[in-house]
């Protein structure tokens, strides 16, 4: 209330609903709680799974995004921040004439930038301006990538301010072109993104729409940000194919700086060599700064090189890959909790957990579940130990193709083999039984006699006890449907 006794204009943020709230107070079921079609139920995990404790810090507003008493708001303008629009009329009139005198200071925002100022007026004590894109079609890579900057830098002024909460309203105006649906993906994904990896920096994100944009929110907010389990099932098909990387940013893989293996000669059918050859950052010889690798290849094929030699070169070339899992972000490979380590097996040795249904091979990044696994099995193979791999309910979309595998198997350490004493194989198919002696006993060495295969838990508790291993409760929910409830004196008879 003012002094004269009139309700304030300004809306307390923490009167707004939460987006988690809001699945409670619509009470609307999703496609998938509707459906009993049991296929749908078996969808892969998706890239933005259920977070609660993220939604509680999401809302979606309908009204003015000067009115909110947030820590700051955001304003949309123009590089002299001059625009004339609803969202900076409005903040103008509310913030007062010391605002523009403020921007003059500013000397202007070039466009993905995020500037500052004090809100004067206004609930919220900064306001944030920004500049996006103007849209064409012709360069729409740059309008991506310049959107995600603004939404980026943003959230990031925000933490160095330490700001708890931020009053977004739509970036990118009508004024300059840019698709409504389309930039609303980038500005979900760049906020999910930074929550995620700045756990405990901005509390409250208040998106601010209007009438026309309000539905376009309401539509995409769950592909983002799935209140619910059911809800996130059902929104996987709708999610992108293109969900930038671990930060949101548009991915652009022709900007990428390569070093290619002669890169003038093309012979006939060796299109796909290219390709590969592509893919592959700093290969050449030239890029390592070392020996003429050509030479030494030669020389490996003669049978002139020594084992040793032979051994010092494959050492480096993992060092290079060890180097690169430190210092990469690997949160969203690490985020599927498909790799993990759990105790010991009953010769004390440390056991590792792969659970297949949890890698979703067609929306990963394969390199960088490449590097995720040297990061996490680099300390572990230093000396013996043992992997656990649950193939249960796992489908094509979880299968890693043998190429992959066999190029894994050759760039990891010698000590990864040696010390790899069993690789036990829960739940197998038929067909995964085939696949795997076949890639066990053409494409690779030693490890053939190194898997078990254990159609059920008592025959893996019997080398592992229960308390010493975490399993996924689809796992033995699978296990107690298929093959009765687990008693303990069933492993000890085993």
């Amino acid at each position: 209330m003012d002094p004269l006794g009139a309700r304030s204009q300004f809306v307390d943020i923490q009167t707004l609903p939460t987006w988690q709230q809001q699945l409670r107070e619509d009470g609307v079921k999703t496609p998938l709680e509707q459906s009993d079609d049991p296929l749908s139920q078996q969808a892969f995990p998706s890239p933005f799974p259920f977070r609660p404790d993220i939604n509680r810090k999401i809302i979606l507003f309908n009204g003015d995004v000067a009115l909110l008493n947030c820590t700051a708001i955001v304003n949309t303008s123009n590089e002299s921040l001059s625009d004339k629009n609803s969202v900076s009329d409005s903040i103008h009139h509310l913030a007062g004439p010391e605002l523009q005198d403020d921007l003059l200071k500013l000397k202007g925002c070039r466009t993905g930038e995020a500037k500052l100022t004090e809100g004067f007026n206004l609930a919220a004590r900064f306001i944030i301006h920004t500049v996006g894109p103007k849209y064409k079609a012709k360069y729409r890579t740059a309008a991506e990538s310049s959107l995600y900057s603004c939404y980026r830098n943003i959230m990031q002024l925000a933490v160095e301010q330490s700001m708890t909460s931020v009053g977004f309203c739509v970036v990118s105006t009508t004024k300059r072109g840019y698709p409504l649906e389309d930039a609303t993906h980038i500005a979900f994904r760049t906020v999910r993104r930074f929550l995620e990896n700045h756990r405990n920096s901005v509390e409250t994100v208040v998106f601010a729409v209007s009438d026309a944009e309000e539905p376009v929110y309401k539509k995409l907010l769950p592909l983002y940000y799935p209140r619910s389990q059911g809800e996130e099932r059902a929104c996987l098909p709708l999610i992108p194919a293109d969900v930038g990387n671990s930060e949101g940013e548009p991915v652009v893989p022709e900007r990428q700086i390569r070093i290619t293996e002669k890169p003038g000669s093309l012979e006939d059918g060796c299109e796909e060599s290219l390709d590969l050859d592509l893919g592959q950052v700093g290969n050449h010889a030239f890029a390592r700064m070392e020996g003429d690798v050509d030479k030494q290849r030669k020389l490996i094929l003669q049978g002139q090189m020594s084992e040793a030699a032979i051994q010092k070169q494959h050492q480096r070339n993992y060092g290079r890959w060890l180097c690169r899992a430190r210092a990469e972000d690997l949160s969203d490979i690490a985020a599927l909790k498909a790799l993990y380590q759990t105790g010991v097996d009953m010769c004390g040795r440390t056991v590792m957990v792969v659970v297949g249904r949890n890698i979703p091979v067609t929306l990963i990044d394969l390199e960088k579940a490449l590097l995720y696994f040297i990061h996490v099995m680099d300390p572990i193979t230093v000396k013996e130990y043992v992997m656990v791999y649950f193939h249960t309910l796992t489908g094509e979309h979880n299968h890693l193709n043998s190429d992959f595998l066999r190029n894994l198997y050759d760039i990891v350490d010698t000590k990864f083999k040696k010390n790899l004493k069993a690789f036990y194989f829960v739940h197998p198919t038929f067909r995964s039984k085939v696949s795997t002696w076949f890639f066990t006993t053409f494409s690779v060495t030693g490890l053939k006699d190194k898997v078990r295969y254990l159609d059920n838990l008592p025959q893996l508790f019997t080398c592992i006890k229960p308390e010493q291993i975490d399993i996924p409760p689809f796992v033995l929910e699978y296990d107690a449907r298929v093959n009765g409830p687990y008693h303990p004196s069933e492993a000890s008879s085993l």
